[in-house]
């Protein structure tokens, strides 16, 4: 095999970061997709009972809302974790796209 040149070493050393930075946002993905799924029986959880207040722990304390403050709060919560899933899904797109690009740029050394 021929000795890389600078330019391939450097698409080399690209792809690497490229699947390191994948990696990052597959887990950030991941972490917000539990985040929904707590959201999600919290909210089942609510819409369960029939009592008006309810507890939200918060840092080290719990503290007393109603019901429906609760389900607001975790409503915007799923919509925050939404649009960030939106926003990493597309940047995945964006890493993919390159990943392929410099995959077949760097079969070609061969």
């Amino acid at each position: 095999m021929p000795e890389l040149t600078d330019q391939q070493k450097e698409m080399i050393n690209q792809f690497q970061m490229y699947q390191q930075q994948l990696q990052s946002v597959s887990f950030q993905k991941e972490t917000l997709r539990l985040q929904n799924i707590e959201i999600d029986k919290a909210l089942e959880e609510l819409n369960a009972t029939k009592e008006e207040k309810a507890y939200k722990i918060t840092g080290q304390i719990m503290v007393s809302k109603t019901v429906d403050e609760l389900k607001k709060e975790l409503n915007e919560s799923k919509e925050l974790v939404d649009v960030r899933t939106k926003s990493l899904e597309k940047i995945e797109e964006r890493i993919n796209s390159k990943l392929t690009e410099l995959q077949e740029k760097l079969k070609e050394i061969k």
